[in-house]
């Protein structure tokens, strides 16, 4: 029951309407008994930095970013994470006093994923990074960090490859297609391979996939992509997106509220919206 004490959180991005995020972090209030809502806001290009400025008027809990406000968030917050600021980016938004403080959960909540289900640990791995846009960077970093052995990046355009080596730290480097074959992790950060259109390439070449490897692709939607299918067919250990998503959420659920976020709950509720998406049509 929706109360005066009741709190208040929110995501903003543009657009907004598809995002799981409401289900997923009502899902996890209301497993911890907790007085809070949990709402999306579509906000327009350029003004991500009044979104900040009515968290701080209307006294939000909590606020997660999305595209394309997370470069103009990072500046109008008072202080960032060393994340947040090694990306030039905040996703998650919340108060450490009377001071709103920006992060970035989404590489910490890819680890963690990978962490839960397949039970991967990071540290030691041989890692190819394929794309490196705002997901990339964030995967590149929290793979260095995570004690990664070697993340070699694969991107058309060199210069935001050298960038996502960067922030993974001495493991980084720039790499190429022939790393896929003797990688442990396969990470993709693109796009490509949702299925869209029937000629769609997938992003490596399914014939470099082999058994004992993880193949893990951030797309959520579908749940089994294209390069998911083929790397099962290949003995691979396929990895979807959803986890991601969930993890990240569950990191700014901590960073608000104080207390260890339900992932099993998030989890269920995430898979239950997708489901009703698909149905919808």
């Amino acid at each position: 029951m929706i109360s005066g004490a009741t709190r208040l959180a929110a995501v903003i991005g543009h657009p907004i309407r598809h995002s799981l995020s409401p289900a997923i972090l009502n899902a996890a209030f209301a497993e911890a008994g907790l007085d809070w809502v949990f709402v999306a806001c579509d906000v327009a290009d350029g003004d991500g930095a009044a979104a900040v400025a009515a968290m701080r008027t209307l006294g939000l809990g909590g606020l997660s970013v999305t595209m394309p406000h997370k470069a103009a968030v990072r500046a109008a917050v008072d202080e960032v994470t060393a994340g947040a600021e090694a990306l030039g980016a905040v996703n998650c938004v919340s108060w450490r006093g009377d001071r709103l403080v920006g992060d970035s959960t989404d590489g910490a909540g890819f680890v963690a994923a990978l962490a839960e289900d397949p039970g991967l640990d990071v540290a030691g791995l041989r890692c190819v990074l394929v794309g490196a846009g705002g997901a990339g960077l964030s995967v590149a970093r929290a793979l260095g960090e995570a004690g990664a052995a070697d993340v070699a990046v694969v991107n058309r355009s060199p210069a935001p490859a050298i960038r996502a080596a960067a922030l993974a730290g001495p493991a980084g480097r720039v790499g190429s297609a022939a790393d896929v074959a003797g990688a442990d992790l396969i990470v993709n950060a693109t796009s490509l391979g949702m299925g869209l259109a029937p000629d769609e390439p997938l992003p490596v070449d399914p014939a470099a996939l082999h058994a004992g490897q993880v193949v893990a692709d951030l797309v959520y939607h579908p749940l089994v992509t294209p390069l998911l299918a083929a790397a099962a067919a290949r003995g691979a250990r396929p990895v979807g997106g959803l986890g991601m998503l969930v993890h990240q959420a569950a990191l700014a659920f901590a960073r608000w509220t104080g207390q260890e976020a339900p992932v099993a709950a998030m989890t269920a509720a995430a898979r239950e919206a997708l489901a009703a998406r698909g149905a919808a049509g």
